[in-house]
C-alpha cells in the first residue's frame, strides 16, 4: 500500500499534487515493473476518475496538475499544447552553470530516426547557488562542484531541460541518460540516495473552467529558514513532508547563494 500523494490544491475541475521521485504518472509498457503510479492512486485516494493532461519524468519530483472530468481534461491538454502554461523547475547540475543564459537548441524526439526533423526547443537558466567540495569525484580534479539552477522552459520538448543542460556540459545529477555515471555514483553515495535531481517547482496554468491563471507551488524555498517551506523533518520518514530529500540537500551541502541580477 503506498501512502497517499500530498494534494496541493483541489476543486471540482482540477487537482494539483506533488510527485514523488521514482513515481510513473501512468501505467506504461515500457517500466512494466514499476508499481508506483501517480494516476491510479490518486483515483483511488479521491475516490473518482482522474485524466492526465501532462507529464514528469518518473525521476522527477514535484507539482503536477490532472482533471477531474473530460471538458477540464480538453481544456487543459490544450493549454500545454498551445504553450498557454508557464513552468519553473529546479536542478542540481554538474560543476559551476553560468549565471544565467538562454539556450536556443533544437532538438530531435527521443528515439527519433536520423532523418527526423528537429524541434524548436528554448530553455532560460539562472544559477541560485554553487559549491565546492575538498572532495575528488574524478580523479582529474581535486574538488568537486556543483550548481542548484533555476529552469523555465518555453517550449515542451521531451527530456529538454535535461538535454539543454548536457548541452551545456553542465548536465544533472542523477541523469542516467544525459549524465556522467561515474560522477552520478560518488554523489549517491555521498547524498545516500541515488535519484535525479530535477523538481517541477510552480506550474502556472489557466483554470479550465473560469480561464484565470492558477499558479501551484511545490512547497519548496529557496533559500528560506530551517524548515525549507516544505514541513520540519521527522525521525519517521512517513510523515517527512514531500520534498524533504530536497530539503535536506540544501542544509547538508555548503551552498554559497548567487546574487540575484541587478533589476
Amino acid at each position: 500500500m503506498h501512502p497517499p500523494l500530498h494534494i496541493l490544491w483541489r476543486d471540482e475541475h482540477l487537482v494539483a499534487v506533488y510527485k514523488p521521485a521514482g513515481w510513473l504518472v501512468h501505467r506504461t509498457g515500457l517500466d512494466a515493473g514499476e508499481t508506483r503510479f501517480v494516476m491510479q492512486t490518486l483515483r483511488d485516494q479521491l475516490g473518482q476518475h482522474v485524466f492526465p493532461v501532462h507529464r514528469l519524468d518518473k525521476g522527477t519530483c514535484g507539482a503536477l496538475v490532472m482533471a477531474l472530468h473530460s471538458d477540464a481534461a480538453r481544456a487543459l491538454s490544450q493549454a500545454f499544447e498551445q504553450g498557454a502554461t508557464h513552468k519553473r523547475y529546479l536542478a542540481m547540475v554538474r560543476g559551476w552553470a553560468p549565471e544565467a543564459i538562454e539556450v536556443d537548441h533544437a532538438l530531435k524526439p527521443d528515439d527519433a530516426p536520423a532523418d527526423a526533423a528537429v524541434q524548436d526547443a528554448h530553455t532560460r537558466f539562472r544559477r541560485l547557488a554553487q559549491l565546492t567540495l575538498p572532495e575528488a569525484s574524478d580523479a582529474r580534479f581535486a574538488t568537486t562542484r556543483a550548481s542548484l539552477v533555476e529552469a523555465i522552459p518555453t517550449t515542451g520538448r521531451r527530456h529538454q531541460i535535461r538535454r539543454h543542460l548536457k548541452h551545456l556540459a553542465h548536465p544533472i545529477i542523477g541523469d542516467a541518460t544525459h549524465g556522467k555515471g561515474p560522477l552520478n555514483r560518488w554523489w549517491a553515495e555521498r547524498l545516500g540516495q541515488q535519484r535525479l535531481w530535477l523538481h517541477a517547482w510552480q506550474l502556472t496554468v489557466p483554470h479550465p473552467v473560469t480561464g484565470v491563471a492558477m499558479t501551484f507551488d511545490s512547497g519548496l524555498r529557496w533559500p528560506g529558514p530551517a524548515d525549507w517551506g516544505c514541513g520540519h523533518l521527522s525521525a519517521d520518514d512517513s510523515t517527512e513532508p514531500a520534498c524533504a530529500d530536497w530539503q535536506r540537500l540544501f542544509v547538508q551541502l555548503p551552498w554559497q547563494e548567487t546574487p540575484a541580477p541587478a533589476p
